[in-house]
């Protein structure tokens, strides 16, 4: 086990001291978290979003910010507004909920689409705009927003654009019986958050990034992640296939996996992993494949599309 591989796993144990059962969906937010991505958790209510990205907020020592996104909340909420000093006379810039290094949007498809897109400059460029002045957010930055089921009550369907500023979509589901047993055990003996301690700094974040940036992926692993890709635009069933920010991600994404495991190169493995988490929700279906249903995509894609061997 290599020294950044331990971090990642001391890292994880701490987590999970938080959010029990579900170690798939830990593992993958911290992919995205060292792939610089943003993160979508689609789920119903209750079941351990907030606690999770507090337990990351917590491990990684980030400054943490959330807001529980409403029809009433403003775009200023999110970005800062400027204000005047009658002292001095000149406006000045008021911080908005955005500027921290974890800032979880809550019900983010709660929210009105103006207010939803006050959030895309800071995702995308890490800084926001106010009365045309830039403000960049503190680095690291990363966004873990939530959002319901489509067709639950006050939802709207975020827009494409902004689906496709998300690294992966994920969910956390339901926990078995044995594992909600012991979260209920743990929640009688004092708040589990309080159990989780830091393992690294924010320089320390910036360096296991750094080292994820620096794993090796070959032209034969760039050339299956391009096929792959471009599979979802050619696809019978698929009316909108998936951008090159997806190949992006997915490369940054497989070379978080390898550095996890301890490798310093990528191998299809790696790709095959969260080429799912990374590709699915930037996906139209064709009405004929929605209203059929059970096409997946993402498997049937890595079925048609060959990997290549990797010596």
């Amino acid at each position: 086990m290599t020294g950044s591989s331990k971090v990642i796993l001391d890292i994880l144990t701490q987590v999970k001291k938080a959010v029990v059962g579900k170690d798939e969906v830990l593992g993958k937010v911290l992919l995205a978290i060292l792939a610089r991505g943003h993160i979508l958790l689609e789920d119903i209510p209750g079941v351990g979003k907030t606690t999770m990205a507090l337990a990351f907020s917590k491990a990684l020592s980030l400054q943490y910010n959330r807001v529980q996104f409403t029809p009433d909340v403003m775009p200023s909420d999110i970005t800062g507004f400027s204000m005047l000093n009658k002292e001095t006379g000149k406006m000045e810039y008021q911080p908005g909920a955005v500027l921290c290094n974890l800032f979880l949007a809550d019900e983010l498809n709660r929210a009105t689409s103006r207010t939803q897109s006050a959030l895309l400059e800071a995702m995308e460029e890490g800084q926001v705009t106010v009365d045309g002045v830039s403000h960049p957010v503190p680095q690291p930055f990363l966004v873990i927003a939530t959002q319901n089921p489509a067709g639950a009550s006050g939802t709207q369907l975020l827009p494409d654009s902004q689906m496709d500023r998300f690294m992966v979509r994920l969910s956390i589901g339901y926990p078995a019986p044995a594992d909600e047993m012991d979260m209920v055990r743990r929640k009688q003996k004092g708040n589990p958050l309080e159990q989780v301690e830091q393992v690294v700094d924010l320089d320390g974040l910036r360096q296991l990034r750094e080292q994820a940036d620096r794993v090796y992926v070959s032209d034969e692993i760039l050339d299956y992640i391009i096929r792959l890709v471009n599979a979802t635009r050619t696809h019978p069933m698929i009316v909108q296939g998936a951008s090159p920010r997806a190949s992006l991600a997915l490369t940054a994404m497989a070379k978080a996996a390898a550095l996890t495991l301890g490798r310093d190169y990528v191998n299809p493995e790696d790709v095959s992993m969260v080429f799912d988490d990374v590709v699915t929700h930037r996906l139209i279906l064709s009405p004929r494949a929605q209203a059929e249903g059970g096409f997946h995509p993402a498997a049937e894609i890595l079925r048609q599309v060959s990997a290549p061997t990797v010596r």
